[in-house]
């Protein structure tokens, strides 16, 4: 262990310097593929494509032997057919056999006690000697339903509601405004005019789905990791309405014309905002005081992370809206500072926080580092609020604020392979039951997508790939493979993975599995597209070609984005269908287990 943080300081250390040093060099575009940063997007798109390739063999082979499997059986039909045929003595014969067989029953001995063990009956299909890798039935149809209490149970599936609705929503003004970089004039509505539009698809997805879901899905794990009930139903439902009505009044505002105007992610005014941060205190009173309650005497991981994420959000939200220092480029530096908090302090560590519940959950088996967990934890809380400024170099901002920016992003390569390889370790010894489960490949994609788009963000980060993919169309394929692969992918695979487990009911599988191949086909032909037409975008620029070629040459790439943006919009009202299926009416509870904290730490 201490020889891999040794590792990890010298490739921070070495990367650091490399990051300092650009500063003492001219930029040039000579050689850009030779760069370390977009050498290390390449290899970084790679993994993301070789992990596609071994998912899909794995499916590929799931399905030769269901067809292997259906082969048997027409054999058995042909014996059966045949039958028919022979004599009665010939028949008596065999029934006779056939009723010995199903009368066989094993005594309990044949592979205990103190003699060798043998399998005369040829009854074992596998022996597993190893106690780290368990075998399991990772879930073809969930476990017996749990017996939640029923306002919890309201809770989390109207908020999982209510956010796929914003979903469906938002990813339909995406839509739309994909359609316009095709057909620009395709209408002339004030409010339809993607000025308008994109911060309403933006804020929607960010504020109204994944919030939503993330605050839904956190409700059972603070409760369950907690073994006690929710402090205040009755404060979880304001919590609900106030985010609900923030995002409603914030979207008729933007359509409207009426918006905060300074930065990115921030275009509702403040008085809608003010619900939003009221939802966050609330929710924050909640979760404490459930946690302050607990009847263990551990607070599990998870907790640190949902309670972090909330503390630092709703302070994050003042420090955005206070106008006292957001003057000329103080509000360049708050930008970059709020932009990159509510994407890493907010939605990234909350949902680590999910993660670290919900995937040793479904695997029936302990997170496998608690000390992993704790270093990505705190490594997280350093690094990340210092990185915003590097969205904003060669500006005017302070060369050593810059540096800064680019050296604590390279920082987070800690906490990112440290939780990468905490939940690859966990997964360890389950890759065969990809083709069995459907929550599986959603925390895979989601994991891997993790660690590529959290250390592209690193690379994306040094003086040379900013000066070749700012204000590109880059940027937009670099927030998609974050916000998309990571945070949607994980979210996904938490509901699919508790939603049965509270209603009873499982979503149909061909429906799951077309959900998840369109929304990561869509994913990665969207973000390629726009990864390579924004690198060339940003070449076109730096050669000093009219910005009118450039637009010209993104065109065709335009056109992926729009296949890509469509595939994923699919699996949206997909989603919105096995969520309907899945809670539509609950099943009344028999098999039921109470409710109880369960052994995940290490």
């Amino acid at each position: 262990m201490r020889k891999g943080n040794y590792t990890l300081l010298t490739a921070f250390i070495l990367l650091s310097e490399y990051a300092t040093a650009q500063g003492n060099e001219t930029v040039s575009t000579e050689n850009w593929l030779t760069s370390p940063g977009i050498i290390g997007t390449i290899v970084l798109i790679l993994i993301v494509f070789f992990v596609a390739v071994i998912i899909m063999l794995v499916k590929l082979n799931s399905y030769i032997e269901k067809y292997k499997d259906r082969q048997v059986l027409r054999k058995n039909e042909e014996l059966r057919k045949e039958l028919i045929d022979l004599e009665e003595s010939g028949i008596d014969s065999l029934l006779e056999q056939r009723k010995k067989a199903l009368k066989y029953k094993l005594s309990g001995e044949e592979l205990g006690g103190n003699h060798l063990a043998l399998d005369k009956k040829g009854l074992v299909g596998k022996v597993e000697g190893d106690p780290q890798n368990p075998m399991f039935d990772e879930k073809k149809r969930a476990t017996p339903q749990l017996h939640v209490p029923e306002p919890l149970k309201k809770i989390v599936l109207y908020y999982l509601g209510t956010a796929t609705f914003w979903l469906v929503f938002g990813t339909t003004v995406g839509e739309y405004l994909g359609m316009k970089f095709m057909w620009p004039d395709m209408d002339h509505v004030s409010w339809l005019s993607f000025g308008r539009l994109r911060p309403v698809h933006t804020n929607t997805v960010f504020w109204g789905w994944a919030s939503l879901a993330m605050i839904g899905l956190a409700y059972f794990v603070i409760a369950r990791t907690s073994n006690t009930k929710i402090h205040s139903y009755k404060l979880a439902w304001y919590g609900l309405i106030l985010i609900n009505l923030s995002v409603f009044l914030g979207n008729w505002c933007l359509m409207a014309g009426i918006n905060n105007g300074g930065g990115e992610y921030r275009e509702y005014i403040w008085p809608v905002m003010i619900l939003f941060a009221a939802a966050l205190v609330i929710t924050f009173i909640n979760f404490y005081k459930t946690v302050a309650r607990r009847k263990v005497p551990e607070i599990y991981v998870s907790n640190w992370y949902l309670l972090a994420a909330l503390i630092w959000t709703t302070v994050l939200t003042v420090i955005a809206y206070w106008p006292t220092y957001q003057s000329g480029l103080g509000e360049t530096v708050i930008q970059g500072y709020y932009m990159h908090q509510g994407v890493g302090m907010w939605f990234m560590t909350f949902t680590l926080g999910l993660i670290y519940y919900y995937l040793p959950s479904s695997l029936n088996k302990p997170i496998y580092s608690y000390s992993l967990g704790v270093l990505a934890f705190w490594t997280q809380m350093l690094f990340y609020t210092m990185i915003g400024t590097h969205h904003f170099i060669f500006s005017p901002l302070p060369w050593w604020l810059q540096t800064v920016a680019i050296i604590f992003s390279v920082g987070m390569f800690i906490p990112v392979i440290a939780g990468t390889t905490n939940f690859l370790m966990t997964m360890r010894g389950s890759w065969s039951h990809i083709s069995k489960s459907y929550v599986l490949p959603f925390f895979l994609v989601g994991v891997i997508f993790y660690f590529v788009g959290s250390s592209q963000g690193s690379v994306q980060a040094f003086r040379f790939t900013n000066y070749v993919w700012h204000f590109t169309d880059f940027n937009v394929a670099h927030s998609h493979m974050t916000m998309y692969g990571i945070i949607c992918f994980i979210l996904w695979a938490c509901i699919y993975s508790i939603v049965p487990k509270l209603t009873g009911r499982e979503p149909k599988q061909v429906w799951v599995g077309a959900h998840f191949w369109l929304a990561f086909i869509g994913l990665f032909a969207y973000m390629m597209s726009l990864m390579v037409g924004g690198t060339l975008k940003g070449l076109s620029w730096l050669d000093g070609h009219p910005f009118i070629e450039s637009v010209i040459l993104m065109k065709p790439y335009w056109a992926w984005r729009a296949v890509g943006g469509s595939l994923m919009f699919l699996s949206h009202l997909i989603f919105a269908y096995n969520l309907y299926s899945m809670a539509r009416k609950s099943k009344p509870v028999t098999d039921a287990h109470p409710i109880s904290v369960t052994k995940i730490t290490a």
